[in-house]
C-alpha cells in the first residue's frame, strides 16, 4: 500500500509589494505537484492566497500581476475608480481624498476567476483580518470572500476599513501578519513566508509621511513576528530578499519576483526532505 502523501499547510505574510515574492514560492508547490492542505494569508498575502487557492496556476499569477503593473497610467485610472472620498474632502475635513474601496481594489486587480465566496476554492483559505474596535483578531474561511480579504488588506489611511459580518475590520497585520500559528495541527507540516524583510535602504533623507506611516506598521509587524516565532515556530520559514522594495513598489514588480526566485531552489529542498521523509 502507498503511503499518502503528508499534508502540508501554508502561511503567506504580510508585506505590501513584497508580497508579490510569494508567487516564486507558489510556483515551487506547482512544480513539485504539491497541493497545500489549507492556506492561510495576511494583507496581500490574504489577496494572492485567495487567487492561489482558487485554481490559479503560481505562473498565471505572475503573468497577470506583471501585465498589470507594467502600465503605471492603467493602475492609476484602476485605482480612481476605487477611491471612495473627493479632493474636496481634504479641504472640508469630511474624509482623505486618497481612501480607496478594498473590495473595488480587488475587482479591479484579481484574475477573473477568483470566486465569490470562500466554498467555490480549490484549497480551504483563511483570512486573517483586525476587529477595529474590539482589538482582535478576526480569521474567516467561509462565506464572502472579497469583504473578508478587503477587511484583510485594509491599510490604515489608504484602504477604508470594512464592514463585515459585525466587523468593523482593518488589516490584519496588526493582530498577524505572518499567520502560521493558524494552521498548527491542520497539517503535519507548516510552511510560513515572511515577507516583511527586515531593514531597508537608508536614503540618506527624512522619510516622507506615507513612508513613516507604512514603514511604522511594518516595523511593528516584524516585532510581532519575531515574538510569535520565540514562542512556536512552523517547520520552515523562508524570508525572500525583500528589504530593497518599499511596501507600496507595485512598479518593481519584477524585481520583487525576482527576489522570491532567488529562494526557490531553498523551498524546493525543504518540500522534497518533507516528502522523502514520508
Amino acid at each position: 500500500m502507498t503511503p499518502a502523501a503528508p499534508t502540508i499547510a501554508l502561511a503567506l505574510g504580510a508585506g505590501g509589494a513584497r508580497g508579490l515574492a510569494h508567487i516564486p514560492m507558489l510556483e515551487v508547490f506547482d512544480e513539485l505537484g504539491v497541493r497545500p492542505t489549507v492556506v492561510a494569508g495576511t494583507s496581500i498575502g490574504a489577496i494572492i492566497g485567495a487567487a492561489y487557492c482558487a485554481g490559479i496556476p503560481a505562473k498565471a499569477l505572475r503573468t497577470h500581476m506583471l501585465d498589470i503593473f507594467r502600465d503605471r497610467t492603467k493602475v492609476m485610472a484602476r485605482l480612481i475608480e476605487t477611491r471612495v472620498g473627493r479632493i474636496t474632502d481634504m479641504f472640508s475635513g469630511l474624509g482623505n481624498p486618497l481612501l480607496v474601496d478594498g473590495e473595488l481594489v480587488l475587482s479591479s486587480f484579481w484574475p477573473d476567476s477568483v470566486p465569490d465566496v470562500f466554498a467555490e476554492l480549490e484549497i480551504p483559505f483563511l483570512a486573517v483580518a483586525t476587529d477595529y474596535f474590539r482589538r482582535s483578531q478576526v480569521v474567516f474561511s467561509d462565506g464572502p470572500l472579497r469583504p473578508a480579504v478587503a477587511g484583510s488588506l485594509a491599510i490604515p489611511g489608504l484602504v477604508k476599513p470594512v464592514a463585515h459580518r459585525g466587523h468593523i475590520l482593518i488589516d490584519g497585520v496588526a493582530v498577524n501578519p505572518l499567520p502560521f500559528d493558524l494552521l498548527i495541527g491542520r497539517a503535519e507540516y507548516v510552511i510560513a513566508i515572511d515577507v516583511v524583510g527586515g531593514v531597508g535602504p537608508d536614503h540618506g533623507r527624512l522619510p516622507s509621511g506615507i513612508e513613516i506611516s507604512i514603514g511604522t506598521i511594518q516595523i511593528m509587524q516584524e516585532s510581532i513576528v519575531n515574538a510569535k516565532l520565540a514562542i512556536e515556530r512552523p517547520h520552515a520559514v523562508l524570508r525572500p530578499d525583500v528589504g530593497a522594495y518599499a511596501a507600496l513598489d507595485f512598479f518593481k514588480a519584477k524585481q520583487i519576483l525576482g527576489a522570491g526566485d532567488a529562494l526557490k531552489d531553498d523551498l524546493k529542498r525543504q518540500l522534497e526532505k518533507i516528502l522523502n521523509a514520508s
